[in-house]
């Protein structure tokens, strides 16, 4: 039965504010937007290479305070990307912070502004 699942289509994340979490995936990440089917809930679909990114706005349960500073010690979704380089200055430019996975892999760690994290990884 090992052979029935066939990859990730989706992740979905909790965010408090659709266009402020577009502001971060779409114009710092530089993610393009989906179209989104009409659902009774603000959000977003990105696109991640063939898999989504779904932003739904919807209270969040979890507490975002006391999350470790390293995301690679917190719950995240793993992306692969391609100039990764390209990526930091972009979040530098933001003035948005990371840190550096510290596995020694070319990877970094960063958090949306709810506090989702997420770890970019260089492509092979």
């Amino acid at each position: 039965m090992s052979g029935q699942f066939r990859g990730l289509h989706h992740a979905s994340l909790l965010v408090a504010d659709t266009q402020r979490s577009l502001d971060f995936y779409r114009d710092v990440l530089d993610m393009p937007v989906l179209d989104r089917p009409d659902l009774p809930f603000p959000g977003a679909w990105l696109e991640a290479g063939g898999q989504q990114i779904h932003l739904l706005e919807l209270p969040n349960p979890d507490p975002v305070e006391g999350r470790p500073e390293h995301g690679g010690r917190d719950r995240h979704v793993a992306l692969l990307v391609a100039g990764l380089d390209r990526i930091c200055q972009r979040l530098e430019a933001a003035g948005i912070t990371y840190t550096r996975s510290r596995s020694g892999r070319s990877a970094v760690f960063v958090r949306d502004p709810d506090g989702n994290a997420l770890e970019l990884m260089e492509a092979p």
